[in-house]
């Protein structure tokens, strides 16, 4: 009846915090609070009994369905969480003994039980410390770490997981078959022998429980788990390796103790005479004589001879292995910084051979410190070299990916894609003040800031900070993907304060977008944007400028005696016929660019045609050379090229030659050819006006 009360209540205090407000308002009357509702009749009537009880009244029913309240309350706040995870806490049918912690927690506490049996053995078996007045609690502690023997063989290990042909297998009877078949299932069961029915004829003995000690493979294993979940293991293999050497002392004194007894406490001067803490005392003895440290007394019979040699030689060996694995397990912790001495060392060395400047040497050592305080080693792909490349991606993935799927650049992007990127990073410390990249420099590589801040300078002075970049930020992309062939670095980056930077290679990402080609596209098309977007004021500047016309290229004058020369040679060798043969044959394919040029150009005026006439009359083929020189220069300046015409330019201008020499035939020669020369000139300016 309580019961359904409580529940009852439970079901009502549906929210702790409106339950307090509730309370302040007055219960309704009591004839309202009694009509119960159809489905909990019977509940109300139990109810309306118990208020019936010894009290007699309805108050006193009230007052204990409060505390009831009140109690349940208490107790659904109070109840600790790790013993309600208890509580709902089922028991997998199978186990991974690499990855449970469970399982791990469970080893420990077999491990706690061997370790019991291992060193209270001994010392039961040797000193007077198991009396009949404390038997029964050594009895319970043995018989509860056989308990524990009992649940790990019958539990625990046939739920663990193998593998078989690659496949990880589950089953419950191939699991317990697989246990069965192994030598540890067989240490396991001899390992709890019931030796202790052997109490009733020879006494409690502790001896007989010497078989408890075959579970060591439980022991072993714990170590390995423990470790592969430790961050520093080094610290619990030294505690190890320390235990076992006391082990061995532990071990030593408790034979001492027994020969003693054995030949008598006190009888000889080598034995333990019985005087203070027997088991201090005797694992002193073993101390001394295990590390050999001398000053202790001389055996004096032939047991104590055998003995003390025997402690010697297990001394000497025992202690030889202890001290080497020692060294091997301390020299395993800080092979790392041995490594990072060994580097830091030889560049020294190499530093002071070379008389490298001290500026120079002292940022170096700077950098090496902050990097191993940073980072705990030199270089990180080291450590991931020899993993395969799905666990690299993992690990990547987990560390830099964060950060990269924040960069503006890299968003839309195939995802595969920034995961084949992750792998290609490296991680570089720079130093305060150190230059990232310069101006000018061959852009091969992209940074993305991973700690601290780089800033943007230039200036005249180079000095001026134009931007800050923190973590996150990316700079260097459009070097790298060279869109329009710019990449060149257009500022210079310096490292404000440390910064650990990401540095992806223009060859990495090519490999990588080489498979990718839609986030090629992409990231090609947000390069030119960006470029498009930092020079977008250029364009604005030079539009605020006129245009400049081009002048007209000024001819240079044909020299005077050069023209001589060649009317002379024409004459004399009678090339000029020949010559006026091919310019009328020229003269003909060019008749078809004269429209096109007459209907850009306005008709000649009378009057400055005249003088052209009377020059070209006194050779009927003297029209030709001009047509020809008129549609030559128009084809040239059409094609822009620099190259002159050279008969015109040669026969141009022959008018002052034939002024300074004596004949009277190169005088008519000079006259038609500066009539030519007025008529290339007024078409040179009229082909420049249809430029303009």
């Amino acid at each position: 009846m309580f019961k359904e009360r409580t529940e009852k209540a439970k079901e009502k205090l549906v929210d702790l915090d409106s339950s307090d407000e509730d309370s302040i308002i007055p219960s309704p009357p009591q004839g309202l609070a009694a009509q119960p509702a159809p489905g909990d009749q019977p509940v109300d009537e139990g109810e309306k009994e118990a208020r019936a009880g010894p009290s007699g009244g309805g108050g006193g029913g009230a007052e204990s369905g409060a505390e009831e309240e009140q109690s349940s309350r208490r107790s659904k706040v109070k109840t600790p969480r790790w013993i309600q995870a208890c509580m709902h806490y089922r028991f997998p049918a199978s186990i991974d003994p690499f990855t449970n912690l469970m399982y791990v927690l469970w080893l420990f506490l077999v491990t706690l039980a061997w370790n019991w049996n291992t060193w209270f053995i001994p010392v039961r078996w040797a000193f007077p410390y198991q009396t009949p007045d404390n038997i029964y609690y050594w009895l319970l502690t043995d018989y509860l770490c056989d308990l524990i023997y009992i649940l790990d063989i019958t539990i625990f290990q046939p739920r663990l997981q193998f593998i078989r042909g690659g496949d990880v297998v589950c089953d419950k009877k191939d699991m317990r078959k697989n246990y069965m078949k192994t030598k540890r299932f067989k240490f396991d069961v001899a390992s709890i022998v019931p030796l202790e029915l052997f109490y009733f004829k020879t006494g409690i003995n502790p001896l007989l429980r010497l078989p408890r000690l075959l579970k060591i493979n439980s022991f072993f294993e714990f170590n390995e788990r423990l470790e592969a979940i430790l961050t520093k293991a080094y610290i619990y293999r030294v505690i190890r390796t320390t235990t076992y050497l006391l082990y061995c002392l532990h071990c030593n004194a408790c034979l001492y103790y027994w020969g003693s007894d054995m030949i008598g406490i006190a009888s000889t001067q080598w034995v333990y005479n019985g005087q203070g803490n027997s088991y201090i005392r005797c694992f002193y003895f073993a101390v001394k004589t295990l590390i050999t440290i001398g000053g202790l007394p001389d055996p004096t019979s032939l047991p104590e001879m055998i003995f003390q040699l025997i402690n010697y030689f297990v001394g000497v060996f025992a202690f030889s292995i202890m001290i080497g694995q020692m060294r091997d397990v301390v020299g395993a912790a800080t092979a790392g910084q041995t490594y990072y001495r060994t580097c830091v060392d030889n560049t020294i060395k190499y530093m002071s051979s070379y008389r490298i400047p001290k500026d120079v040497q002292n940022r170096v050592k700077t950098w090496y410190n902050y990097t191993w305080q940073s980072q705990g080693m030199l270089d990180e792909q080291e450590l991931l070299t020899q993993l395969p490349d799905k666990m690299r991606l993992d690990i990547a993935i987990d560390v830099n990916y964060s950060i990269v799927s924040k960069v503006p650049l890299f968003q839309g992007c195939d995802r595969q894609m920034i995961f084949d990127m992750l792998k290609s990073l490296r991680s570089v410390v720079y130093l305060p003040g150190d230059y990232v990249c310069k101006k000018g420099e061959v852009g091969r590589e992209m940074y993305i800031i991973k700690a601290g801040e780089v800033r943007v300078v230039g200036g005249p002075d180079g000095k001026t900070v134009f931007v800050t970049l923190r973590a996150g930020s990316v700079f260097g992309e459009i070097s790298l993907l060279a869109v329009g062939g710019g990449n060149r670095r257009t500022a210079n980056v310096i490292a404000h304060g440390f910064a650990n930077l990401f540095i992806l290679d223009k060859k990495d990402l090519n490999e990588i977008l080489v498979h990718y080609p839609e986030s090629k596209k992409l990231l090609r098309r947000k390069a030119r944007k960006m470029l498009t977007k930092g020079k977008k004021p250029e364009p604005k500047e030079e539009a605020k400028d006129p245009p400049k016309v081009p002048a007209a290229r000024v001819r240079p004058e044909t020299p005077k005696l050069l023209r001589a020369a060649l009317e002379m040679t024409e004459r004399a060798t009678g090339l000029k016929r020949a010559l006026a043969k091919v310019k009328e044959k020229t003269s003909k394919s060019s008749v078809s660019l004269q429209p096109s040029i007459s209907s850009s150009l306005p008709p000649p005026s009378p009057t400055s045609s005249g003088p052209d006439r009377d020059v070209d009359t006194p050779s009927p083929t003297s029209g030709s050379p001009a047509t020809f020189r008129s549609a030559s220069r128009c084809h040239n300046n059409n094609n822009n090229n620099n190259n002159n015409f050279v008969m015109p330019q040669s026969v141009s201008q022959g008018h002052s030659d034939a002024g300074d020499s004596d004949t009277g035939g190169m005088l008519a020669t000079d006259q038609r050819e500066e009539g030519v020369s007025e008529v290339e000139g007024n078409e040179g300016g009229k082909r420049e006006e249809k430029k303009l």
